[in-house]
Protein backbone atom coordinates (compact mmCIF):
# COMPACT_ATOMS: atom_id res chain seq x y z
CA UNK A 1 0.00 0.00 0.00
CA UNK A 2 1.22 3.45 -1.00
CA UNK A 3 1.78 6.30 1.76
CA UNK A 4 -1.39 8.17 0.43
CA UNK A 5 -3.61 8.04 3.38
CA UNK A 6 -6.37 9.07 1.65
CA UNK A 7 -10.03 8.38 3.36
CA UNK A 8 -12.79 9.30 1.30
CA UNK A 9 -14.91 9.44 4.74
CA UNK A 10 -13.65 12.34 5.76
CA UNK A 11 -14.19 14.33 2.97
CA UNK A 12 -17.97 15.78 2.03
CA UNK A 13 -18.22 14.52 -1.62
CA UNK A 14 -18.32 11.08 -0.61
CA UNK A 15 -21.36 11.96 1.76
CA UNK A 16 -22.87 14.06 -1.32
CA UNK A 17 -22.56 11.01 -3.79
CA UNK A 18 -24.06 8.62 -0.96
CA UNK A 19 -26.60 10.82 -0.24
CA UNK A 20 -28.02 12.00 -4.22
CA UNK A 21 -27.84 7.82 -5.22
CA UNK A 22 -30.14 7.51 -1.98
CA UNK A 23 -32.56 10.37 -2.68
CA UNK A 24 -32.69 9.27 -5.96
CA UNK A 25 -33.56 5.95 -5.09
CA UNK A 26 -36.18 6.47 -2.37
CA UNK A 27 -38.03 9.42 -4.44
CA UNK A 28 -38.37 6.96 -6.91
CA UNK A 29 -40.03 4.62 -4.58
CA UNK A 30 -42.50 6.73 -3.00
CA UNK A 31 -43.22 9.24 -6.75
CA UNK A 32 -43.44 6.03 -8.07
CA UNK A 33 -47.45 5.52 -7.62
CA UNK A 34 -48.19 9.20 -9.33
CA UNK A 35 -46.29 8.19 -12.15
CA UNK A 36 -43.47 10.83 -11.39
CA UNK A 37 -39.43 9.90 -11.24
CA UNK A 38 -36.83 12.00 -9.48
CA UNK A 39 -35.13 12.31 -12.69
CA UNK A 40 -38.21 14.10 -14.04
CA UNK A 41 -37.71 17.14 -11.04
CA UNK A 42 -36.13 19.49 -13.13
CA UNK A 43 -38.89 18.88 -15.90
CA UNK A 44 -42.04 19.05 -13.77
CA UNK A 45 -40.59 22.54 -11.90
CA UNK A 46 -39.40 24.20 -15.04
CA UNK A 47 -43.22 23.92 -16.28
CA UNK A 48 -45.11 23.76 -13.07
CA UNK A 49 -47.20 27.34 -13.70
CA UNK A 50 -48.37 26.62 -16.84
CA UNK A 51 -45.22 27.12 -18.54
CA UNK A 52 -44.30 26.26 -22.09
CA UNK A 53 -40.12 25.85 -22.94
CA UNK A 54 -38.41 24.22 -25.72
CA UNK A 55 -36.19 20.75 -25.27
CA UNK A 56 -33.20 22.80 -25.76
CA UNK A 57 -34.33 25.89 -22.59
CA UNK A 58 -35.37 22.42 -20.48
CA UNK A 59 -31.76 20.75 -20.96
CA UNK A 60 -30.14 24.22 -19.87
CA UNK A 61 -32.15 24.08 -17.05
CA UNK A 62 -32.27 20.87 -15.90
CA UNK A 63 -28.15 20.36 -16.62
CA UNK A 64 -28.37 17.98 -18.81
CA UNK A 65 -27.37 16.67 -22.80
CA UNK A 66 -29.94 17.52 -25.19
CA UNK A 67 -29.97 13.41 -26.32
CA UNK A 68 -30.75 13.29 -22.21
CA UNK A 69 -33.47 15.45 -22.10
CA UNK A 70 -35.03 14.33 -25.73
CA UNK A 71 -35.53 10.50 -24.34
CA UNK A 72 -36.69 11.89 -20.67
CA UNK A 73 -39.43 13.73 -22.69
CA UNK A 74 -40.02 11.21 -24.88
CA UNK A 75 -41.11 8.86 -21.68
CA UNK A 76 -43.17 11.53 -20.15
CA UNK A 77 -45.24 12.18 -23.48
CA UNK A 78 -45.30 8.77 -23.35
CA UNK A 79 -46.58 8.24 -19.81
CA UNK A 80 -48.81 11.43 -20.68
CA UNK A 81 -46.93 13.79 -18.27
CA UNK A 82 -46.01 16.43 -21.20
CA UNK A 83 -47.43 17.57 -24.30
CA UNK A 84 -46.03 19.29 -27.56
CA UNK A 85 -47.45 22.06 -29.81
CA UNK A 86 -45.73 23.93 -32.66
CA UNK A 87 -43.09 27.02 -31.23
CA UNK A 88 -45.11 30.12 -33.31
CA UNK A 89 -41.76 31.57 -33.45
CA UNK A 90 -39.43 28.46 -34.82
CA UNK A 91 -41.28 25.89 -36.97
CA UNK A 92 -38.66 23.53 -36.74
CA UNK A 93 -39.37 23.34 -32.52
CA UNK A 94 -42.23 22.30 -30.14
CA UNK A 95 -42.53 24.11 -26.93
CA UNK A 96 -43.13 21.81 -24.21
CA UNK A 97 -45.92 22.55 -21.48
CA UNK A 98 -47.43 19.46 -18.45
CA UNK A 99 -50.35 17.89 -19.52
CA UNK A 100 -53.60 18.27 -17.11
CA UNK A 101 -52.98 14.62 -15.93
CA UNK A 102 -49.26 15.94 -14.87
CA UNK A 103 -50.75 19.44 -13.15
CA UNK A 104 -53.16 17.57 -11.18
CA UNK A 105 -50.78 14.83 -9.52
CA UNK A 106 -48.12 17.62 -8.65
CA UNK A 107 -49.52 18.75 -5.39
CA UNK A 108 -49.47 15.56 -4.26
CA UNK A 109 -45.83 14.75 -5.60
CA UNK A 110 -44.87 18.10 -3.56
CA UNK A 111 -45.95 16.50 -0.65
CA UNK A 112 -44.29 13.46 -0.89
CA UNK A 113 -41.16 15.92 -1.47
CA UNK A 114 -41.83 17.31 1.52
CA UNK A 115 -42.04 14.50 3.05
CA UNK A 116 -39.06 13.10 1.82
CA UNK A 117 -36.95 16.21 3.02
CA UNK A 118 -38.60 15.96 6.67
CA UNK A 119 -37.42 12.10 7.24
CA UNK A 120 -33.99 12.75 6.17
CA UNK A 121 -32.90 15.65 7.97
CA UNK A 122 -34.82 13.82 11.11
CA UNK A 123 -33.76 15.09 14.02
CA UNK A 124 -31.83 18.55 13.18
CA UNK A 125 -33.60 21.43 14.16
CA UNK A 126 -34.79 24.33 12.19
CA UNK A 127 -32.11 26.17 12.43
CA UNK A 128 -29.95 23.24 11.52
CA UNK A 129 -31.91 23.04 8.43
CA UNK A 130 -31.18 26.58 7.66
CA UNK A 131 -27.64 26.08 7.99
CA UNK A 132 -27.66 22.67 6.43
CA UNK A 133 -29.03 24.41 3.47
CA UNK A 134 -26.87 28.00 3.63
CA UNK A 135 -23.77 25.28 3.39
CA UNK A 136 -25.13 23.20 0.59
CA UNK A 137 -25.86 26.49 -1.41
CA UNK A 138 -22.23 27.57 -1.15
CA UNK A 139 -21.25 24.70 -1.98
CA UNK A 140 -23.13 24.12 -5.13
CA UNK A 141 -22.10 27.70 -5.80
CA UNK A 142 -18.44 26.80 -6.13
CA UNK A 143 -19.72 23.18 -8.21
CA UNK A 144 -21.31 26.26 -10.64
CA UNK A 145 -18.30 28.00 -10.72
CA UNK A 146 -16.06 25.27 -11.70
CA UNK A 147 -18.24 23.96 -14.45
CA UNK A 148 -17.98 27.28 -16.22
Amino acid sequence: MSGDDWDPLCHPGHYFSRIARGLTRIGDIRLRELGFATAQLPVLAALRDGAQLSQTELARWAKVEQPTMAQMLARMERDGLVQRTPDPHDRRSSLISLTPKALERLPAGRAVLRQANADMTQGLSPADVDTLVSLLQRVLGNIDALER
